[in-house]
């Protein structure tokens, strides 16, 4: 069943890296703000659940980043000849860290924006085995010291129906 949750998070990782995804949905984001490009840059996505303590400990930790990672998978046995149908819960925690603590919640909050873009352009099938029905959850956390002085972090957390053979 393993298995399952790392196709559901190359998916999503693919999804994201791909010209439509989060390069056009920042760019997008950034037209829409008036922003320069570089105010922008893009997001280091990694498809891994990494510690934010570990990822500051970590050679090169970069900002913003974007971890996409399967928190649960749940096996309903919908159908009943299937090895797995049921529901994978995924996460994407985005990180943002700046020197000034007040673009710290901006510009969580664009990136935020540019990963539930990406979502609602996305609804449907995945790949013939999983479908993204729509909806999301957000939960901000508080700002805090790390990274390059202040560190904020946003979990997006949404379900994929899967069904393999």
């Amino acid at each position: 069943m393993a298995h399952v949750g790392t196709m559901v998070v190359r998916a999503l990782g693919m999804m994201l890296k791909a010209e439509t995804g989060m390069p056009f949905a920042v760019g997008a984001i950034a037209a829409r703000e008036s922003l320069p490009s570089e105010r922008l840059p893009m997001a280091a996505i990694q498809e891994q659940n990494i510690d934010v303590g570990t990822l500051e400990k970590r050679a090169g930790a970069k900002y913003p980043s974007v971890s996409v990672y399967c928190e649960r998978l749940e096996n309903k046995m919908r159908e009943k000849f299937r090895t797995f149908s049921g529901k994978a819960h995924m996460v994407m925690e985005v990180r943002v860290s700046h020197d000034h603590i007040s673009e710290v919640e901006q510009d969580l909050g664009l990136y935020v924006d540019a990963v539930t873009q990406v979502l609602d352009l996305n609804r449907g099938p995945w790949n013939g085995v999983m479908f993204y029905g729509g909806g999301y959850e957000v939960k901000f956390d508080a700002v805090k010291h790390g990274g390059r002085n202040y560190l904020q972090t946003a979990k997006v957390t949404f379900s994929l129906d899967v069904s393999i053979d």
